[in-house]
């Protein structure tokens, strides 16, 4: 079995070009969780025993690292999903293509929404610091 090319050429059918989009779109997503769990590692070191107790919500905390377990799992999920795609070489009519084609529909709809949530939980972070920092910069001027 080889692997799929990802290079799209003149002389590839429609399917065949679908399969190398989603091929390079699901390699970028992986990228992107990498980078995404590097982000929650400095997230959840910044919001160390000192923030926490200055914003007095431990929960914040907590929410990054649901958010990193559950980045964890999509990352395991998407690489799983990757070997899988390999098999796409050996599909011989459309239902099977429509099969992979469908699959992968499925699995960017899950991966933005992981993104949306993520997206709410760091946007809830950066609330709660601007805050801080305002009422830090209002009593020190005071």
């Amino acid at each position: 079995m080889k692997a799929l090319q990802t290079e799209i050429y003149h002389h590839d059918s429609d399917v065949d070009v679908t399969h190398k989009i989603n091929s390079i779109e699901l390699d970028n997503w992986i990228n992107h969780l990498n980078y995404i769990k590097k982000e929650l590692k400095n997230l959840i070191a910044l919001c160390g025993v000192d923030l926490s107790n200055k914003l007095n919500d431990e929960s914040v905390v907590q929410k990054f690292k649901k958010k990193d377990a559950e980045n964890d799992i999509l990352l395991n999920t998407l690489h799983n999903y990757m070997n899988l795609r390999k098999s796409i070489i050996e599909c011989e009519d459309t239902q099977c293509d429509m099969a992979y084609i469908n699959e992968h529909e499925s699995y960017r709809r899950g991966y933005l929404y992981h993104l949306e949530k993520y997206r709410k939980v760091k946007d809830e972070f950066f609330i709660k610091i601007q805050g801080q920092f305002s009422l830090l910069s209002k009593t020190s001027t005071s």
